[in-house]
């Protein structure tokens, strides 16, 4: 663990600078032929058009709340102010998510302004949050980026989390660089036949590899403060999936021989058949107890130093509600 001091985020500084509202202008011109996430749809967003993940220039806010059941170095005593952003630039059969993030219809009664967004993150803050966590923001990082410039004067100063599935444009996440002191990818997949199997995702192991040492590269080793909560860095998130749908292997030592055994790594056993993860047989249950054991013990050797391990009964616990203001509260 390394003891570091609270210091104020670097956005507070590009804010200041002018540099902050410089990259917003920017991110959000591109919405215009966007070419925000890996899939570069080109429609105009600003103008109405809707690509493939069924969003506009409005965005939408599913949930906003405290969420205690993050990793501890990022939920801490006083939890992670949790900004869940509506629809996905992915389909993956098994998100447990999927109430949000492939209901599109469902979703637009949650567009929310973005001086609504700018509220949350204050709000959260004020409850006393550790962080702002962005969950699936890949999609949305234009809108993040004007409602910061709104937060910072009404006293946002508290480090944020980039909770992706890493599906991400590094030309995006470029502009990121001073304002994310948390990067909180997935690691789905190694193998592209699979991602697009499961998860319609062409092209994944490539670009989310890309995309995670694009993080490393602004934020480094995971950083812990004295109080146990992480001030910045990567923490990778791997979730173990039946029959090594997942290449668990393969993602774990990639991590450790291209990006860094001092990052934040999170294995997760939480995985639970739900959406249309029951037309596939082989997704169609539990993870197999001696392989995510096994799992845990290749973390171990590789020499992670800050590991996270899931229960074996962990998965119903983690399941969410988005019908409850705290969809994790059972």
């Amino acid at each position: 663990m390394i003891n570091k001091a609270s210091e104020s985020p670097d956005y507070l500084k590009l804010f200041k600078s002018g540099e902050l509202e410089r990259r917003a202008v920017k991110l959000w011109n591109r919405l215009a032929a966007c070419d925000i996430c890996p899939r570069r749809c080109g429609i105009n967003r600003i103008g109405g058009e809707l690509g493939y993940c069924k969003s506009g220039q409005i965005p939408v806010i599913s949930s906003y709340c405290d969420h205690h059941g993050e990793e501890p170095v990022i939920s801490g005593r006083k939890g992670s102010g949790t900004v869940f952003f509506g629809n996905c630039n992915l389909r993956c059969v098994f998100c447990q998510n999927f109430q949000i993030s492939q209901n599109y219809q469902s979703q637009q009664k949650n567009e929310k302004s973005i001086e609504d967004l700018a509220g949350f993150m204050v709000s959260l803050q004020e409850m006393g949050c550790h962080n702002i966590n962005l969950v699936s923001p890949s999609h949305f990082v234009p809108q993040f980026m004007k409602a910061l410039l709104l937060a910072i004067p009404r006293g946002l100063n508290i480090p944020i989390v980039y909770n992706t599935n890493s599906y991400d444009s590094v030309l995006t996440l470029r502009e990121l660089r001073g304002i994310i002191s948390i990067y909180m990818p997935d690691l789905k997949y190694a193998d592209d036949e699979n991602a697009a199997k499961y998860s319609d995702a062409p092209g994944y192991a490539g670009h989310a590899r890309k995309a995670i040492k694009e993080m490393y590269n602004q934020t480094g080793d995971l950083e812990i403060g004295r109080d146990g909560v992480a001030v910045k860095g990567v923490l990778v998130r791997h979730l173990v999936l039946p029959g090594d749908i997942a290449g668990t292997e393969e993602c774990l030592v990639w991590l450790a021989e291209e990006v860094s055994t001092g990052i934040g790594l999170s294995l997760m056993s939480q995985y639970h058949p739900c959406n249309r993860a029951f037309n596939y047989p082989e997704l169609a249950k539990g993870v197999e107890v001696d392989r995510y054991l096994k799992a845990v013990k290749l973390v171990k050797e590789l020499g992670f130093c800050k590991a996270y391990v899931q229960g074996i009964s962990s998965p119903r616990v983690y399941l969410p509600d988005f019908n409850k203001d705290k969809p994790f509260d059972n």
